[in-house]
């Protein structure tokens, strides 16, 4: 159905045929790989920037046997991750298949990092165990075969031909899967289920993308000259997916459907400042913008950070949340109502039914996910005639991205930051002496440092303890939710101007807090928090060209739980920039696939891993847009 060239720890390959074979998947040799097509050899390695990989891989050889594959960063040459088996198409799509329709059996991961022992599903079997690779005797040729193990001890000898059939099982659970009989119905039944739960959510999708296709609006303006003096004033050099993504939103904005884009983005690549044009943009053509965030906090930040942004040109910017007393609220809504306010931020008080718009022509949503039922619900009828930016900082793995391009309008920014570093990462049991280390050298450098204690009850202990391992005169404040809003904002805004030295807080630091000169965070009893929350939390900290140090502390001698033990490894093994995807992909609760997909499909996901459920998905959505 589709050339291919696999790659596998073990194979025997013949070195020298490499290069017409590449030659003839449209790959170019080069002196050194930096786009995708291109191919280069250095004695005993092979480098190739594949067709749809993020990065290039280097494949080492002894003779004509591969001993390692590894994806680098092309920039640095530094080592990222090793891989088991990769499967490399080619550059161009033979024309042949051009015309067969997109199927289960494509795949999308091009990735198969599967470990002797891990679960494993065969599209056509379903979930079994793998046990290795063996040799065996096909006519008068020896051939490398997955060897993979049934319910009731029964093997599968999958040819490495088909390697493309077999992924890892990946799901939203911990518990063990059920492995299946092989030759029996059970599995066929299962995916069968699931295929059909799958095409009611793609049909759904591209539904509600028909509708917003149907529903006209006035197209807005092209970019005025205040609009390029606006962009001039972003104090950072934008990065290539930041520069895509703008243009992106620019397009659908100039045209007369309603916009509807997810923006997907690891924490700290610069969304907000995607959104920030964008608003500015709806401005420009009288257009009132709500930009919903999820915590009091964000809306704070976001608030200082377009009025600092905005204070040359004529725009009002206003801020709604329990920051703002009961009068001061009521008087914003009525200016909202008379068209007075151009930007409003708020928490999802903006969705109070007292609070109606002029001339609404733009919502932002941050994180989504993160709100009620009730406002989701709002969201979505809003969507049908409104323009709409969701940002997401919970990475969306790049099997979803893929399966789900046909029926939303997605982008993603993957490149890091310009003189971005990655950040230290450091698990360790609680120790007076770390911690009087890591304060005080981030306090020798006059930065701050967020602590996180995420138990209002015993802050004061904590913040006792921190007061006698730094100087008398460090300027340390509690910030938590239980506060009152005035004290709380007077907290934050004393960090955000740098009149506070060290934050002691909970997690209303979580989402999109942005410092650059906080760059320690230290996270007491780690091991209490998911994956993605660590990620999220460690974002806080390494957003300039400074390196940034987290701390993420667990009780000394403490027996924490064999997942907890895995999610602080995986954290520490995942710190260099842009590792939220491969987060995303280790953490069993991937909230990134949650919010797109809604909890019913975690059902589906269980039942045939995400590999497969992603292959579905999109096969449904390709079915379908044929149809209609």
């Amino acid at each position: 159905m589709f050339k291919s060239l696999k790659f596998y720890i073990g194979a025997t390959l013949d070195f020298g045929r490499l290069n017409s074979i590449l030659a003839e998947f449209g790959y170019k040799r080069q002196e050194a790989v930096l786009n995708e097509g291109d191919f280069s050899r250095r004695g005993n390695l092979l480098d190739v920037f594949a067709f749809t990989f993020e990065l290039p891989i280097r494949v080492e050889f002894s003779e004509d046997t591969i001993t390692s594959i590894r994806t680098f960063d092309p920039a640095k040459g530094s080592i990222l991750w090793d891989h088991q088996m990769v499967i490399v198409l080619p550059v161009k799509k033979v024309s042949a298949a051009r015309s067969v329709s997109f199927s289960e059996q494509f795949p999308l991961e091009n990735f198969v990092d599967i470990q002797i022992g891990d679960y494993v599903v065969h599209n056509e079997h379903g979930v079994g165990r793998f046990k290795g690779i063996e040799r065996i005797k096909v006519g008068d040729k020896a051939k490398d075969h997955l060897v993979i193990e049934y319910d009731g001890g029964e093997k599968l000898f999958v040819p490495v031909e088909s390697m493309h059939l077999v992924q890892k099982y990946i799901a939203f659970h911990v518990r063990r899967p059920k492995l299946h009989r092989l030759g029996s119905k059970e599995w066929q039944r299962i995916k069968q289920r699931a295929r059909k739960g799958i095409e009611k959510l793609a049909w759904d999708l591209l539904s509600l993308q028909a509708l917003r296709v149907s529903s006209v609006r006035d197209a807005f303006s092209p970019d005025t000259d205040w609009q390029h003096d606006f962009e001039k004033t972003f104090p950072y050099q934008e990065t290539p997916d930041q520069v895509t993504t703008c243009g992106q939103v620019r397009a659908d904005m100039e045209t007369s459907r309603p916009m509807d884009r997810l923006i997907c983005g690891d924490v700290g690549y610069g969304k907000t400042e995607v959104a920030m044009r964008a608003a500015f943009k709806a401005v420009m053509d009288d257009k009132q913008v709500a930009y919903l965030v999820p915590t009091t906090i964000l809306a704070e930040q976001h608030f200082q950070n377009f009025s600092r942004r905005l204070k040359d040109f004529p725009v009002i910017v206003e801020m709604l949340s329990r920051f703002r007393t009961q009068s001061q609220q009521k008087a914003i809504v009525g200016r909202i109502s008379q068209g007075s306010v151009d930007i409003v931020i708020g928490t999802h008080r903006l969705l109070s039914d007292d609070v109606r718009f002029k001339d609404l022509g733009l919502v932002i949503i941050d994180e989504e996910q993160r709100f009620g039922v009730k406002a989701k619900e709002k969201l979505k009828a809003i969507r049908l005639t409104t323009d709409v930016i969701t940002l997401t900082a919970t990475p969306i793995p790049r099997t979803l991205y893929m399966s789900l391009m046909g029926a939303r309008d997605m982008s993603v920014i993957n490149t890091p930051p310009e003189n971005r570093l990655p950040i230290t990462t450091i698990v360790v049991e609680y120790d007076d002496d770390i911690l009087r280390q890591a304060l005080t050298r981030e306090l020798n450098r006059k930065g701050q440092v967020f602590i996180l204690h995420n138990r209002i009850e015993d802050i004061g202990k904590l913040l006792e303890k921190i007061k006698r391992l730094v100087p008398a005169q460090t300027r340390i404040r509690v910030g938590h939710g239980r506060m009152p809003s005035s004290v709380l904002e007077e907290v934050m805004a004393d960090f955000l101007q740098g009149k506070i030295d060290i934050l002691l807080c909970t997690m209303i630091i979580e989402s999109g807090i942005d410092i650059p000169n906080a760059n320690t965070i230290i996270v007491n009893n780690a091991h209490t928090f998911g994956l993605s929350d660590l990620h999220q939390l460690r974002g806080r900290v390494g957003r300039f060209d400074r390196s940034a140090y987290a701390y993420f502390v667990i009780p000394r001698a403490a027996s924490i739980s064999t997942i907890a033990a895995k999610r602080l490894q995986a954290l520490q093994e995942y710190s260099q920039l842009g590792a939220g995807f491969r987060i995303a992909m280790e953490d069993l609760e991937i909230r990134g696939a949650g919010n797109l997909l809604g909890s019913e499909q975690h059902g589906f996901i269980n039942a045939v891993g995400f590999d497969l459920y992603c292959r579905l998905l999109k096969e449904a959505i390709a079915t379908f847009k044929k149809i209609t």
